[in-house]
């Protein structure tokens, strides 16, 4: 079986030819997953007219109303940064407002709006994604074993554990 090794590993290196059967079978897993994802994620940009990450962040504040920045961004498993990005252009779409109006007047409560209401309306769900709403489903040990599989995948990947954080969605 090739190893592969760090960053950038297929650039400017011939393509690995000739996989194992259970590799290749692996790799449809994959495709089957990446593509179920992506699949959902344009319908949700079709019907919703916002992406995936967006849409999650809405239906994250009109479920909980007032709902911080902070608090959004853990709910989301994202850096504050990301969740932050992901409120401004709900902001700049009309979709959700951030006011300060609040006990706390240093940090903003976030509220959707009635354009944002229509949008979660004709949204296709889950708004979270299939994938979360999948690894949701499976019991402890499997998710266990999941976890320990690709940690060992993303070791041979190389792979910038800062990706970790970002929705896919976005």
């Amino acid at each position: 079986m090739a190893k592969l090794s760090g960053p950038g590993v297929g650039i400017g290196s011939p393509p690995v030819t000739g996989l194992s059967e259970p590799a290749a079978q692996v790799l449809r897993r994959f495709r089957l997953v990446f593509n179920a994802v992506k699949s959902h994620f344009q319908r949700v940009e079709k019907k919703a007219g916002i992406g995936g990450a967006q849409l999650w962040a809405l239906s994250i504040i009109g479920a909980r109303s007032g709902i911080g920045v902070t608090e959004l961004a853990r709910a989301m498993d994202v850096h504050q940064s990301t969740a932050s990005n992901l409120v401004k252009g709900l902001i700049d779409r009309e979709l959700v407002t951030a006011a300060k109006d609040g006990p706390d007047r240093r940090t903003v409560q976030l509220r959707v709006l009635p354009g944002g209401t229509r949008v979660l309306k004709r949204a296709p769900g889950p708004f979270a994604g299939v994938l979360p709403q999948a690894l949701a489903s499976l019991d402890a040990s499997t998710l266990a074993r999941l976890d320990a599989d690709l940690g060992l995948l993303i070791s041979a990947l190389g792979a910038d554990e800062r990706g970790a954080n970002i929705p896919l969605g976005q």
